[in-house]
């Protein structure tokens, strides 16, 4: 019975994440109420422990996890240990670590979603009102695509890492103490460079967020135009915004009302390659051709960007590296209740269309009104007025 003590701990880890995550999805609406707000302030105060070193700490970790399970499978060999005893404890240890990581971060996929903290309609729209956003975001892109420092050979040219970083929290506090939004009142210490980066860029991931030590990482590799959209992303998600759609479209509000160019750009060349990229997808014959419209309005500076984007992941990744990366994010997010997996980062296109009917398309809309005349006949009946 001794032997399998590990797979009872780890059925009764797994039992007690199980059944937060049922609680979670049954009650939405309280966890709604109460968790995000408690985990936003926990993962402040995890940001600030960790901060304390430069590096991610919870990659350290994950390489100290490494090499005591390799030293435990040595000594299990040397001195003869029960194999299927040594595996139950190894699963005990994995179904522990996600049963902390849903206590302390992963129930946020149950809570409401940013659109209803932002009150932002996100009803269906029709191709023509794609095709309006994607214009929109392109001008502006084409506009900032000029104004941005460019190298001799005209490709983008940020800041360095951490300047980037030092300056990515920008954006969330105007959103929080000047736009009055609280759901981005979390922590706006600066996000970390991932470790082993070429290992990442194989797998075309971006950034990390781990919610056990409240770290939010980025792969310093990836093209500069999109270093302060993806900061702005993982810092969403360490303010408790789960879905990837909301991280996303969080990583574009904090970067489009940031008062620099750079992260302004980066916004608008995100928000630009998401709608074109949903147009693109739409099989119509018109749909097709408002693609090629969109396509030829894209000034010069903008499609050697987008260029140079597609051509620094296609030269970069790994086939099998990224086709593995997506099936583990894609089970990950769909245990953890994000029902569209990885489809949900380009999910944020809704957002994106209904953002700009909301905020660009009505307020544009003005109803001419007469200025009131008491002996306009048209205005106001005057039959039986006194002479």
């Amino acid at each position: 019975m001794k032997y399998w003590f590990g797979y009872l701990t780890a059925g009764i880890f797994a039992a007690i994440t199980w059944v937060l995550m049922g609680f979670g999805k049954q009650f939405s609406t309280l966890v709604d109420m109460i968790y995000p707000y408690v985990t936003r302030t926990l993962q402040g105060i995890l940001a600030e422990w960790s901060s304390q070193v430069d590096f991610p700490l919870w990659q350290l970790l994950a390489v100290a996890l490494g090499v005591l399970i390799l030293a435990s499978l040595v000594l299990m060999i040397v001195l003869k240990w029960n194999p299927i005893q040594w595996l139950g404890w190894v699963a005990a240890v994995f179904a522990g670590i996600y049963l902390c990581h849903t206590l302390v971060w992963g129930l946020n996929y149950y809570a409401g979603d940013l659109s209803d903290d932002l009150r932002l309609d996100t009803s269906s729209y029709t191709l023509e009102e794609l095709v309006e956003a994607a214009e929109y975001y392109r001008d502006r892109a084409n506009e900032l695509a000029a104004q941005v420092n460019r190298d001799s050979s005209g490709n983008v040219d940020f800041a360095e890492f951490a300047d980037l970083a030092n300056r990515a929290g920008e954006g969330f506090r105007i959103l929080t103490y000047e736009m009055h939004y609280p759901v981005f009142a979390g922590s706006r210490l600066p996000v970390k460079e991932l470790a082993w980066a070429d290992m990442y860029t194989s797998m075309g991931i971006t950034g990390v967020t781990f919610g056990l030590t409240g770290e939010a990482c980025v792969n310093p590799q990836i093209p500069d135009l999109a270093l302060p959209f993806t900061m702005c992303h993982e810092m969403a998600h360490r303010m408790c915004i789960a879905a990837e759609r909301d991280a996303n479209f969080a990583g574009f509000l904090a970067c489009s009302v940031h008062p620099d160019t750079d992260f302004q750009y980066s916004a608008y060349f995100m928000a630009f390659r998401y709608c074109y990229n949903a147009l693109n997808s739409v099989n119509s014959q018109s749909a097709a051709a408002a693609a090629a419209r969109v396509a030829n309005g894209v000034s010069t500076e903008l499609a050697q960007d987008l260029n140079s984007y597609s051509a620094f992941f296609q030269t970069h990744q790994t086939q099998n590296a990224t086709a593995f990366a997506d099936t583990v994010n894609d089970t990950y997010l769909k245990v953890s209740g994000d029902e569209a997996g990885v489809s949900s980062y380009g999910q944020v296109c809704d957002l994106l269309v209904n953002w700009h009917i909301q905020t660009v398309v009505l307020p544009s809309i003005s109803v001419e009104e007469s200025p009131f005349d008491p002996y306009d006949e048209e205005q106001v009946n005057l039959d039986g007025r006194v002479g």
